[in-house]
């Protein structure tokens, strides 16, 4: 017997609803409870729904990868990612979550090979070029990174890819790259007048300039935004370092270390201060914490091994160099400062030693490059050194001229100069833009050792201004 029509209704407006597929019957659903950060009643629903399509809704095994991602659970994030791709070989979407997902695991390699398996199915896509450009960033392959962030920004200017750019003018380090790094931080600030990381490194180049004036004038906008951002503090902290205001630089830096206790950089320039206020005991505290964060960093033993002579620990001092020269195999400061505590201890044979490895270093780095730390700060010390062991003559290295310091000054002072001097090295800046030290290696320590002469240390700008 046929079933009657509806009264009232005919033709297409009395069919009732297709029934949807079952593997796509409870998607809205899913897609509601993501939205709506439900994650847990959402991974439910997903749950249920891949029970039911036995493993294969593709939209309920993307959302759970979504999640995963968002809980930090990567690696199963990626699983299920592939799985998707499987799924949908011919989806472009799913091949740019599985490179982010090896992004994310630090296998930069693997993410550029997908991310151009992706580039195959969609060529328009600027988000797969700036995700190139930032994972060839990462390789310090600067050339392609720039080819691929500029063919970003020919399919979409976004402020964000400026931002990129200019970051890798940072850390090519180059003095002509600063003024296009300027740029491209002005171009993302023209499209985005509210983006707080632009400013925030337009800000922190300002002060390694040692405007630090005008980087405070940055920082004030940036703070009316994030107050809570330990980099800005950090930075904070570190101008008013510069300006030798030393009780508002602490107050600053604990603050930023309050909001972030784990991050070595800020307690770094704790003990920076520390030093330089001539408070020993903190600075050794802070130092000390430093290393247990961040190991395989010479100059933070040789800040350390400072702090110990000031408080008249001379065997862990020793110990302290003994570590720091082990570690880092090209900073002079190290051994010359080593140099300096063995003469004054007696021990000439050793300080002789350190002071031809000094020596060494610093003829294989104006062999190599310009050196990556300040002549001008060291010159004076090492004369004395040399000229108390009787090895004077046969210093490899001079006070720079005026022609050639603009080249080796990895900053500059506070006081304005007719010529654009180079920032400060930005080596590290790429590594997840976290917070660092923001003061200029002209910027001395207070001498670690007092009996005869001092020591000679200043940073050697390997920790860049933070960004975000």
């Amino acid at each position: 017997m046929a079933t009657p029509a509806r009264r009232g209704h005919g033709g297409a407006a009395g069919r009732l609803a297709p029934e949807l597929p079952i593997l796509e019957r409870k998607n809205w659903l899913i897609y509601l409870l993501y939205v709506r950060r439900d994650y847990e009643e959402c991974k439910a629903v997903i749950k249920e729904q891949l029970q039911e399509s036995q493993g294969l809704c593709e939209y309920a095994v993307y959302v759970q990868a979504l999640i995963f991602r968002l809980e930090g659970k990567i690696q199963e994030s990626l699983e299920l990612f592939q799985t998707c791709s499987i799924l949908n070989p011919r989806s472009a979407d799913n091949l740019k979550q599985v490179a982010r997902s090896l992004f994310l695991l630090g296998k930069h390699k693997a993410a550029i090979e997908v991310y151009n398996e992706a580039a195959k199915l969609d060529e328009k896509d600027w988000e797969i070029s700036h995700n190139l450009g930032v994972c060839y960033m990462y390789l310090k392959h600067f050339n392609k990174a720039r080819d691929q962030l500029n063919n970003a920004l020919e399919l979409n200017r976004h402020d964000l890819t400026y931002m990129m750019l200019g970051k890798i003018h940072l850390l090519e380090g180059q003095t002509g790259d600063y003024q296009k790094a300027f740029e491209h931080l002005g171009n993302a600030l023209t499209y985005d007048p509210g983006n707080y990381k632009a400013t925030l490194a337009a800000g922190s180049m300002m002060q390694a300039h040692g405007d630090f004036d005008v980087a405070l004038s940055k920082y004030k906008v940036v703070a009316g935004t994030v107050p809570e951002s330990p980099p800005l503090w950090n930075n904070i902290g570190m101008c008013f370092f510069g300006k030798k205001k030393y009780v508002a630089a602490v107050s600053c830096l604990k603050r930023a270390n309050y909001l972030a206790p784990f991050d070595w950089k800020i307690l770094y320039n704790l003990g920076l201060v520390h030093l330089t206020m001539q408070q020993y005991a903190s600075a050794f505290h802070f130092l000390s914490a430093a290393i247990s964060f961040q190991p395989k960093m010479g100059e933070l033993y040789m800040l350390l091994a400072v702090a110990l002579t000031n408080l008249e620990d001379i065997e862990n001092a020793k110990c302290s160099y003994e570590q720091a020269v082990a570690l880092d195999k090209c900073n002079p400061l190290i051994n010359l400062n080593y140099a300096v505590l063995l003469y004054n201890q007696g021990d000439k044979e050793g300080a002789l030693s350190q002071y031809q490895e000094m020596e060494r270093r610093v003829s294989a780095a104006r062999e190599s490059s310009a050196p990556d730390f300040d002549p001008e700060q060291m010159v004076e010390v090492a004369q004395k050194m040399g000229a108390a062991l009787q090895v004077g003559e046969s210093l490899v290295w001079t006070k720079p001229s005026k022609e050639s310091k603009s080249k080796q000054r990895a900053a500059v002072s506070g006081k304005s100069s007719s010529s654009q001097q180079p920032l400060g090295s930005n080596q590290a800046l790429g590594q997840a833009m976290s917070s660092a030290a923001g003061y200029g290696k002209t910027t001395p320590l207070p001498s670690g050792i007092r009996e005869n002469f001092p020591s000679c240390l200043s940073r050697n700008g390997k920790t860049p201004l933070a960004w975000d």
